[in-house]
């Protein structure tokens, strides 16, 4: 399914609440639920704090929690129909780019440039304010906190622009292990639900597995130690996930790639095959074989282009000397903010439609000699 972008809604992060309802956030200020069988936006609030970097949802799905541009994290109640705003914690200065909530929902960290925080929910007042690049000598850069994990045990872990996943004691405020995964920044990372692996995605493209392993053999005493390393993208990995059988990752690339925890698949099948999904899964150029017009789609606009042609035969795969080239027609912008979900130019070459999620648009094609119009029907 593909629910149709919009100008006004950048999707900076998505999550679960309430068994099977579907929200997101962005740059807009908004959070807004998705209507899944419509597949469309279904209603939103404002968050009410400037652009919107982050949301976390609860174990139990009951609430949401959002970071702000203007320092805030917000908790919103998830109720019949929507969400209704339900407290203000603590505010520090600095956009709060990642969240995560503690398992049992009694305390949330909140993490930003340079550092991050333990707020405690009940009372809405920060805790624990940890910086995360004093133990850098000198360090000129700012360390971008991209994403943080609260574990049950009172770990937070947290991956950062020096490409760095480091493990946090929040109530000594200390800094238990450190490892640098990458030369570049590591962007995202999972847990597991046992909390005994953790996936990081980096700018490489790169995905790393980090994995609680006992010191000796049968001892008590456990250390985390990156155990795998997969180079499956070729741009920055934004989103990960951890199921229970395998590693997921999603790249700027475009590619969704499922790798299997060969450990934790017994049997022979789909679920132990590696397989990488490319997007998009929809046709987004049409072509008029007889009138040699192809149409392509963008997401605010569509253009018209015509073939190029070859007085020359040969093979198939071969490359032909082109008499003409292939020609620019016409550039249709689509109004508004919807972006266009489908589109289609008829065989003829005479008909252009297209379609955003409210309304259907249909024009037809003039060309005469070299000049093309369209007339809006």
């Amino acid at each position: 399914q593909v629910i149709p972008g919009h100008d006004a809604r950048s999707v900076e992060s998505l999550c679960w609440a309430a068994g099977e309802r579907l929200f997101g956030a962005g740059l807009g200020g908004d959070i807004t639920e998705y209507d899944l069988s419509g597949l469309g936006a279904a209603r939103g609030a404002d968050g009410g704090g400037g652009p919107i970097w982050s949301m976390a949802a609860n174990g139990p799905g009951t609430r949401l929690a959002i970071g702000c541009e203007d320092g805030s994290v917000k908790i919103f109640q998830v109720v019949p129909g929507g969400i209704q705003f339900e407290q203000n914690l603590d505010r520090r200065k600095g956009r709060v780019l990642c969240l995560s909530w503690h398992p049992s929902g009694s305390h949330i960290v909140a993490g930003s440039i340079d550092f991050f925080r333990v707020i405690d929910v009940a009372s809405g007042q920060t805790v624990q304010r940890i910086m995360v690049n004093h133990q850098v000598e000198k360090a000129k850069r700012e360390c971008v906190v991209w994403a943080i994990a609260l574990l049950s045990s009172g770990t937070v872990v947290t991956a950062d622009s020096f490409g760095r996943v480091q493990f946090w004691d929040w109530e000594k405020g200390t800094l238990a292990e450190s490892h640098t995964v990458s030369t570049s920044a590591a962007l995202s990372l999972a847990v597991s639900e046992k909390e005994d692996s953790i996936v990081v995605g980096t700018s490489t493209g790169a995905t790393y597995q980090l994995q609680l392993l006992p010191v000796k053999l049968g001892g008590l005493e456990k250390r985390w130690v990156r155990t795998k390393p997969f180079q499956f993208h070729s741009h920055d990995v934004r989103a990960v996930a951890h199921s229970s059988t395998a590693l997921i990752s999603g790249g700027l690339d475009a590619q969704l790639v499922i790798r299997p925890l060969m450990e934790k698949v017994q049997k022979k099948g789909y679920d132990a095959v590696l397989r990488k999904f490319t997007f998009p899964h929809r046709r987004l150029v049409s072509c008029a074989r007889k009138a040699r017009l192809l149409l392509f789609q963008f997401s605010q606009y569509l253009e018209l282009w015509r073939l190029g042609s070859t007085e020359e035969t040969g093979k198939d795969g071969e490359v032909l000397p082109l008499c003409r080239m292939p020609e620019h027609l016409v550039q249709l912008k689509s109004k508004g903010p919807e972006h266009i979900y489908c589109s289609c130019v008829s065989p003829c070459g005479t008909w252009i439609g297209y379609s955003t999620a409210s309304r259907f648009q249909l024009y037809r094609v003039h060309c005469d000699g070299d000049g093309v119009s369209l007339r809006k029907v």
